[in-house]
C-alpha cells in the first residue's frame, strides 16, 4: 500500500498545467502564411516596374487586402484546429490528473476526431488493468494485514535503514511498545535492548535467521523467543537488501510448563525412590538373618506394610491426578446436600480425631434444602476427606477442625477451617501444586503423598467451581470451595 501511495505522489509531483495548443498551431500557420506573401510581394514587386501608375495602387491594395485576409484565415484556421484538438486533450489532462489521486477513476467519453477515440481506448484498457492490480493489490493487502493480526505471535517488518514497515497488534502488546502505530520509527529508537539490535544487524548482513530467547522485562516479564529473518535481496522480487522480519513468540508458559514437568519427575523419583529404600534395606536385613529373630522380624515387616501403603496410596493419587487432568474422569453429576456429605465425612474421621483429643465442628449457615449442589458424590467425598484430613495432620492436639456450610448469591461456599500452623504467605500460591509441601519432612512423616490438594483442585474446576486457600501462620488456615447452588431439580446458578 505505501508503494502505492509513493507512485501516485510521484506521478502528482510530474504533472503540471499542459500547454496552449492554439501556440502550436497558431505559429506554423503564420510562417506558412509570411512566406507566402513574401512569395507574392516578391514576384509581384518585378512585374510592378513595367506597370501603369493607377495599376500599381490597385496592386497595392489589393495585395494589403490579400494580407488582412490571409492573416485572418490563418487565425480563424489556427483557432479551429486548437478548439478541435484542445478540447479531448484538455478532457485526457482532467482524467490524469483525477487518475494520479485516484487510481480507480472513472474514464470520459472523449469528444474529438477518431485518433482520440483510438488512444482513449488504449488508455482505458491501461488503466482499466490498473485499476484491476491496484484492487487486487489492496484485497491481498487486507488479507494479508488480517492474518498478521490475527496471529498469536507477534510479526515485525523492518526496511533496510531498520525503520518499522509493520507491526502487528500482538506485537506491539509483547514489546510493549507505547506508541499506537510505530510504523516509520526506527526499532533502536523504541526498543532498547542489545541483543535483540545485534541480532537484528547480524541477520541483514549475513542474510541468515537469527533465533534468540531471552526474558524481557517489563509488566509482565515474558520469556519472548524471537525468530529474526532476512528477506531482501535473497530472492524476493523487489525487496531492498536489508529487508528483515521478526517473529515474537511468547513461550513464558511452555517455559513453565517444561520447568513443571522437570519438577514433577524428580518429584516422583524421589518419592518413589524414599519407600522403595526402606523396603530393599528391610528385605536385605531380612535376608541376612533377622527373620530368626521374632520381634526385629515384626518391626522390620512393619516398616514394609507401611512404606508399601505409602507406595500404594502413591500410585492412587497419581492416576487419579491424571485421569481428571486428561479430562478422561468421567463424573456422575446428580444433586448432593452438602450437610449430608459433611456429616459422613466427620464421622469417617472422627476417630483420628479424637485420637489428637480434637474437636470436629460443622456449622450450616444455610436454610434446610439450600446447600445443595449439582456434583459428583464421590468427587465431593474425596474433596471433604482430603480437606478434614490434612486440618486434622497439622493440627496440633486439642484444637478445632470446623466445617462450615453458607451460601453466597448463586454459589455454595464450604470452609474446612482449623487453628493449626498455618501456612506462609510465600507458600499459598503454589500451595496446589502437586508434590509442593511448606514442610516436607513433616509431610512425609504424616503419610502424605503431596497430591491431596492438587487433586482437590482439579476434581473442583471440573465441576465448575472455585477453591482457594487462606491462612495466617500460627493462627490456622481456611480452604474455601465455591460450587454451583442447584436451584430446581437438575439444574443450577451456572447454567451448568
Amino acid at each position: 500500500m505505501d508503494k502505492i501511495s509513493s507512485m501516485q505522489s510521484k506521478g502528482a509531483k510530474e504533472s503540471g498545467s499542459h500547454p496552449n495548443l492554439w501556440w502550436f498551431v497558431f505559429w506554423p500557420l503564420i510562417v506558412l502564411w509570411i512566406i507566402l506573401v513574401l512569395f507574392v510581394l516578391y514576384t509581384g514587386s518585378i512585374n510592378l516596374l513595367t506597370l501603369p501608375e493607377p495599376i500599381k495602387t490597385r496592386w497595392v491594395w489589393v495585395s494589403g487586402f490579400f494580407v488582412l485576409g490571409g492573416l485572418l484565415i490563418t487565425l480563424l484556421m489556427a483557432t479551429y484546429i486548437a478548439q478541435t484538438f484542445q478540447r479531448p486533450i484538455k478532457q485526457i489532462h482532467a482524467f490524469l490528473d483525477e487518475a494520479e489521486n485516484n487510481p480507480l477513476a472513472a474514464i470520459p467519453e472523449i469528444e474529438g476526431p477518431d485518433a482520440f477515440h483510438d488512444l482513449t481506448r488504449r488508455i482505458r484498457r491501461i488503466y482499466e488493468h490498473r485499476a484491476d492490480t491496484i484492487g487486487e493489490l489492496r484485497v491481498e493487502l487486507g488479507k494479508l494485514k488480517a492474518v498478521l493480526s490475527g496471529l498469536e505471535e507477534g510479526v515485525l517488518a523492518l526496511d533496510s535503514s531498520e525503520r518499522i514497515v509493520f507491526a502487528n497488534d500482538r506485537a506491539v502488546e509483547l514489546l510493549q511498545i507505547h506508541q499506537t502505530d510505530p510504523r516509520g520509527a526506527r526499532i533502536w529508537e523504541l526498543l532498547r535492548n542489545r541483543p535483540l539490535l545485534e541480532a537484528c544487524k547480524k541477520s541483514q548482513m549475513s542474510g541468515e535467521t537469527v533465533r534468540l530467547e531471552m526474558l524481557w522485562t517489563g509488566s509482565p516479564e515474558r520469556q519472548l523467543l524471537f525468530h529474526v529473518a532476512a528477506v531482501g535481496g535473497v530472492g524476493v522480487p523487489g525487496s531492498e537488501q536489508g529487508t528483515a522480519i521478526i517473529g515474537v513468540h511468547d513461550v513464558s508458559e511452555l517455559r513453565r510448563l517444561e520447568t513443571l514437568r522437570r519438577e514433577f519427575v524428580a518429584n516422583v523419583s524421589h518419592e518413589l525412590k524414599t519407600p522403595l529404600a526402606v523396603i530393599k534395606v528391610c528385605v536385605e536385613t531380612l535376608l541376612d538373618g533377622a527373620m530368626d529373630e521374632r520381634e526385629p522380624c515384626e518391626s522390620f515387616l512393619k516398616q514394609i506394610e507401611e512404606h508399601a501403603d505409602r507406595l500404594h496410596a502413591l500410585i492412587i493419587d497419581l492416576l487419579g491426578l491424571a485421569r481428571v487432568e486428561s479430562g478422561n474422569e468421567v463424573l456422575d453429576f446428580q444433586e448432593v446436600d452438602l450437610a449430608v456429605s459433611i456429616g459422613d465425612c466427620l464421622e469417617r474421621l472422627k476417630a483420628r480425631a479424637v485420637v489428637k483429643n480434637q474437636d470436629l465442628v460443622s456449622e450450616f449457615l444455610t436454610q434446610k434444602g439450600m446447600g445443595t449442589v449439582w456434583a459428583d458424590p464421590e468427587s465431593i467425598r474425596q474433596i471433604l476427606d482430603n480437606l478434614v484430613d490434612n486440618a486434622i495432620k497439622y493440627t496440633p492436639a486439642g484444637g478445632e477442625v470446623r466445617v462450615i456450610l453458607a451460601t453466597e448469591g448463586t454459589r455454595v461456599r464450604l470452609s474446612v477451617k482449623d487453628n493449626g500452623m498455618g501456612i506462609p504467605l510465600e507458600d499459598l500460591p503454589r500451595i496446589f501444586e502437586r508434590f509442593y509441601r511448606v514442610d516436607r519432612a513433616r509431610s512425609r512423616e504424616m503419610g502424605g503423598t503431596g497430591l491431596g490438594l492438587s487433586i482437590v483442585k482439579h476434581l473442583v474446576q471440573a465441576m465448575h467451581g472455585s477453591v482457594e486457600a487462606q491462612s495466617e501462620p500460627g493462627r490456622g488456615s481456611n480452604f474455601v470451595v465455591r460450587l454451583p447452588l442447584v436451584i430446581s431439580s437438575g439444574k443450577n446458578l451456572a447454567g451448568r
